[in-house]
């Protein structure tokens, strides 16, 4: 079904090379997260699968069949953008319709599958209106109910939440990751957010300027960092880093400790600093702590807490938390 495989599989625009030799193994049914900072290649990667990029070299399998050389028709992938890219004077029916209708599909069989991916959808009521009359959220589950209706071996999304605001980003990733449990089909997500990549992916795929720095559950990727820019990136707030003789002290090159992983103490600890900004969420308080010869660290204390700007604090590590990395970047096991 939609088990994607990549092989030695490149991309160069002139003499600047975008992806560097790449493998990836992408199983049927599963939801992976292509993650990481702006430039990274995500995009670009999920266009070479999708074929709308060509690649230099190297080779893409589609459910057991090449598909390198195959135009995206034929690829029987189905892609949401981040713009929603829909008709405005169609109806939200006319617009699910388009692709069958371009297929000339018999009309009572688009009807039907209409009917079917408005009700996944819960668009059902809205299917009369045009875009221009609907939320953004609701424009975006249209694009999604297009790509529904061809009934793809695997679904590509290119960052569809971007466009959202807070709040509705947190309800179309809940209904995104709803339809993946519905469906079983394979979802590649892009995305530059890291939280969407946790709460959402089966399996995540870390990248920087074109190479994949971990691939693994999210779960994995929070405990066993495999250096320190995936310790930096997965996490929020990011992971706090130690450097220097504090470091060299405590058996590494550099040190990292989550915010979720520092204990204020009375006595004693590791290190002493005074709290700056407080960051106060109800459920949860961010302190800035200020430690001399170190980057502020973060600290996070559930419910709310007593300290406030100024007050000196003294920070305990979890020693069973602690991540250390030698001088290039790389995880000591």
């Amino acid at each position: 079904m939609g088990r994607i495989t990549l092989s030695k599989v490149t991309k160069s625009f002139g003499d600047v090379a975008v992806i560097p030799p790449l493998d990836l193994e992408i199983e049927d049914g599963e939801f992976v997260v292509f993650v990481g900072p702006s430039g990274c290649g995500k995009s670009t990667l999920l266009r070479l699968i999708a074929g709308l990029e060509d690649v230099t070299s190297g080779e893409i399998v589609i459910d057991g069949k090449p598909a390198t050389d195959l135009p995206p028709a034929r690829r029987r992938l189905a892609m949401v953008f981040q713009s929603y890219a829909l008709y405005p004077h169609m109806s939200v029916r006319k617009n699910i319709a388009f692709p069958l209708k371009m297929a000339k599909m018999d009309p009572a069989e688009q009807e039907r599958r209409v009917l079917a991916a408005a009700k996944t959808l819960n668009l059902t009521d809205y299917l009369d209106r045009r875009p221009g009359q609907l939320s953004g959220g609701q424009r975006q589950r249209v694009a999604i109910g297009r790509a529904i209706v061809r009934e793809p071996e695997a679904f590509l999304f290119d960052e569809p939440l971007s466009n959202l605001d807070a709040a509705l980003r947190v309800n179309m990733r809940l209904e995104i990751s709803e339809l993946h449990q519905s469906l079983k089909t394979t979802m590649i997500y892009v995305t530059h957010d890291q939280v969407e990549a946790m709460t959402m992916a089966d399996k995540i795929v870390v990248l920087r300027a074109g190479h994949i720095e971990q691939v693994g559950s999210p779960l994995e990727l929070y405990r066993n960092p495999a250096n320190l820019f995936v310790a930096c990136f997965i996490g929020s707030p990011k992971m706090n880093v130690i450097t220097g003789e504090e470091a060299s002290r405590l058996g590494a090159h550099t040190i990292g400790i989550r915010p979720e992983h520092l204990a204020i103490t009375e006595s004693g600890g590791l290190w002493r600093g005074r709290v700056g900004v407080a960051e106060h969420l109800g459920s949860d308080t961010f302190l800035h702590v200020h430690v001399e010869g170190q980057d502020p660290l973060t600290v996070r204390v559930a419910g709310e807490a007593a300290w406030r700007h100024g007050d000196e604090v003294a920070l305990a590590p979890l020693p069973e938390h602690l991540h250390r990395f030698d001088a290039n970047g790389l995880a000591l096991r």
